[in-house]
């Protein structure tokens, strides 16, 4: 079965990504899948609001955080928001080269936050020995913050799967909704990230 549905310029609908009926059931199919997520991380956000003054001794989110690498990390997802939001205009617009360029630059500031987070979850077990085990603050940060970290990972997997897919394809009406359901997914990713930033970061240098 062929999914050529190529676009150009004269016969390109003015929403690509919901113009046949597969790519109207993948964005139904995204929303149920959203809202199990969020309801996943509601657990974890709960668990860590119910649980992070529970150090059993050990360091505390005061002593542990310092908000310049995570202001740096809120920085680098929130861009690559921003360059997501620029490859779909091009989407929209049917300019496939433009959009792989930023999508590359999305996976160039998503890799640069994973890498900040890795150095950061070294950093604190190397300097303060503050690992899942260390108690039940630690249990419940590792969770969240690692879970959001796992989306990001599995994100990246996906964007870089599809550019290499349908590097030689091009744009097409198979494909268009696959671009644009990974750049919302992306979004909930960063939304979810500004919760963090709140919940775990700024409440836990504030007391």
């Amino acid at each position: 079965m062929s999914h050529d549905h190529s676009l150009n310029p004269e016969t390109m609908p003015s929403e690509p990504e919901k113009a046949t009926q597969e790519g109207k059931n993948k964005f139904i199919g995204f929303w149920f899948f959203l809202g199990g997520e969020t309801v996943l991380f509601a657990a974890l956000f709960g668990t860590y609001i119910a649980l992070r003054n529970s150090t059993a001794d050990g360091p505390t989110a005061n002593e542990l955080f310092g908000l310049e690498l995570v202001f740096i990390m809120t920085i680098l997802l929130l861009t690559s928001s921003l360059t997501s939001v620029y490859a779909m205009y091009h989407l929209k617009n049917n300019d496939f080269k433009k959009m792989q360029l930023w999508l590359g630059i999305t996976a160039i500031l998503g890799f640069s936050f994973l890498a900040c987070e890795i150095y950061e979850f070294t950093h604190y077990i190397t300097e303060f020995g503050f690992t899942f085990r260390s108690s039940a603050f630690g249990s419940a940060f590792y969770a969240l913050v690692g879970f959001h970290g796992g989306h990001v990972t599995f994100g990246m997997a996906w964007l870089i799967a599809l550019m290499l897919r349908n590097a030689k394809r091009g744009l097409n009406l198979y494909n268009a909704p696959k671009f644009y359901v990974f750049s919302l997914y992306w979004h909930f990713i960063d939304v979810v990230w500004v919760f963090i930033f709140t919940v775990v970061y700024l409440m836990g240098k504030v007391g």
